[in-house]
């Protein structure tokens, strides 16, 4: 029996599909079938029932596929334990939330190339709401995204958080001083999209303050909603951290509106998987430069 056996059966039997555990094993259908075909004739009985819509495991299939994720594991930790470091290689599709590319990704990247110079990573910046579908679709192996996704099969490793922060053109005369609930119902903001819990708690905070339904621009793109602020648009709610040119320049400055919202928590998402080294040990990197960022910001 070879391991390559189990770890297909693994994912056919996790994603019920024989066409999605062959795309994620970039191998072809064929190839996975008859990988199935082989274990299952050693193992004398079906393992998979196919039907024209899943996938489904056997009575038999449930006990192998309860051994192969040990044995998968076990080969995991004793290649971690054997293998020198630079030794992890591949392609890493991530997902990162732009407040993170904009701030410690970067030095991310810049670590793990000098420790794994095998290592490469496919890059998408995105809305966490699109991170969570890729998480759970496999088109991600890892997500640093505002978390935790708190599905079954799924690690989620705590970040740093990014406390909000209200800023906006000196050109709206606001001053430094807490706003008044008068003050703010006369306003526009703009922040994140509407899909987001940063839009939703915005908006219930402004409504319990002002008893009025806020105006609110919304975008994806965190340089658009710089970009309207400092243009006098509205006053924007996003971390500190991706506003300090602006800030620094003039082009706006921090007001205080008098909102109590929570911090944004991030996390290190990615799927368990009893054959993967490489993406724990990318995200444990991820929480370690994290907490040194937050420390020293």
């Amino acid at each position: 029996m070879e391991f390559r056996s189990l770890e297909v059966f693994y994912w056919v039997a996790t994603l019920r599909s024989f066409a999605r555990a062959a795309e994620r094993l970039y191998t072809t259908q064929s190839a996975v079938s008859q990988r199935i075909a082989a274990l299952e004739q050693e193992l004398g009985g079906r393992l998979l029932e196919r039907t024209h819509r899943a996938a489904v495991l056997t009575p038999k299939g449930r006990v192998v596929l309860e051994h192969a994720d040990r044995l998968l594991q076990m080969r995991t930790e004793l290649l971690q334990a054997t293998s020198a470091p630079t030794s992890y290689s591949g392609v890493v599709r991530l997902g990162v939330s732009e407040t993170i590319a904009q701030t410690w990704l970067p030095d991310f990247i810049g670590r793990v190339n000098r420790a794994h110079p095998s290592v490469t990573f496919d890059i998408e910046v995105d809305l966490t709401v699109r991170m969570r579908a890729s998480l759970l679709r496999h088109e991600l192996d890892l997500a640093f995204m505002v978390g935790p996704i708190s599905e079954p099969d799924f690690v989620d490793l705590e970040l740093n958080d990014f406390p909000h922060a209200f800023a906006c053109s000196p050109r709206l005369g606001l001053g430094q001083g807490r706003l008044t609930a008068g003050t703010l119902a006369r306003q526009s903001f703009v922040t994140y999209p509407r899909n987001t819990l940063n839009y939703h708690q915005l908006q219930q905070a402004l409504r319990d303050c002002t008893r009025s339904v806020p105006r609110i621009h919304v975008s994806a793109s965190i340089a658009t909603i710089v970009r309207m602020a400092v243009d006098g648009l509205g006053i924007c709610m996003l971390p500190e951290a991706v506003m300090r040119g602006e800030l620094a320049r003039g082009d706006l400055h921090l007001v205080d509106p008098g909102l109590d919202l929570p911090p944004i928590r991030f996390t290190a998402t990615y799927r368990r998987a009893p054959e993967v080294a490489l993406v724990p040990m990318l995200a444990k990197i991820a929480v370690e430069l994290a907490h040194s960022y937050a420390a020293n910001h």
